[in-house]
């Protein structure tokens, strides 16, 4: 059983209740990733939000630089800012989540850790298809002078990042879900029954 044990500990089960060790914490694969979802999620909202609105040099009212489509930088800014507090969020998740003693708290947020995850993956390859094709049919003579235009693709870019680093969390997140199912099994398994008193 000692080893049984031994082996859930490995594989990140067992642990409940144990104390937050932040160098181990900031070192799993898992955090190191979605710090850089939450990375990019910042990049593309700060991208569109500081340089994603230009005039005509005739024009003094400003409009979205992927082809003056107002919801193509709706779309970025607000999914930025969403995914920038869901990041935030999870990872506030990830470091209570030693401390959940019931495994099933714990697996009820590992599958909202998925769905999310895996939402976000998708929210993401709609967001780089939408973006990719309005800057595509954008006008030259709507921005003469190419204002913004590092600043568009790079939102372009890590939008289409994002769609692989919000993938690999899903993937993540459906390995911790195994290990949790495991530990599950584990106290059904090990845990002693009590049987009730004799009359």
């Amino acid at each position: 059983m000692e080893g049984v044990m031994q082996g859930m500990q490995a594989y990140g089960a067992g642990k409940a209740g144990g104390a937050f060790d932040p160098l181990t914490f900031f070192q799993q694969p898992q955090t190191i990733l979605r710090l850089v979802c939450w990375l990019f999620s910042i990049v593309i909202f700060g991208c569109i939000a500081n340089e994603g609105y230009v005039n005509r040099p005739n024009e003094t009212e400003e409009f979205c630089i992927f082809n003056r489509n107002q919801n193509a930088c709706n779309y970025a800014v607000g999914m930025g800012s969403l995914a920038f507090l869901s990041c935030a969020a999870f990872l506030a998740l990830d470091v209570y989540f030693p401390q959940i003693s019931s495994v099933k708290d714990r697996k009820k947020a590992v599958l909202a850790d998925i769905g999310v995850s895996a939402f976000w993956s998708f929210v993401w390859f709609v967001g780089f298809c939408f973006l990719a094709n309005q800057w595509q049919v954008a006008k030259l003579a709507d921005n003469p002078l190419k204002d913004g235009a590092d600043a568009a693709r790079a939102a372009i870019t890590f939008a289409f990042f994002s769609i692989f680093t919000w993938g690999a969390l899903t993937l993540f997140s459906v390995e911790r879900l195994k290990r949790v199912s495991f530990e599950e099994e584990y106290n059904k398994l090990f845990t002693p029954q009590t049987t009730p008193p004799l009359a």
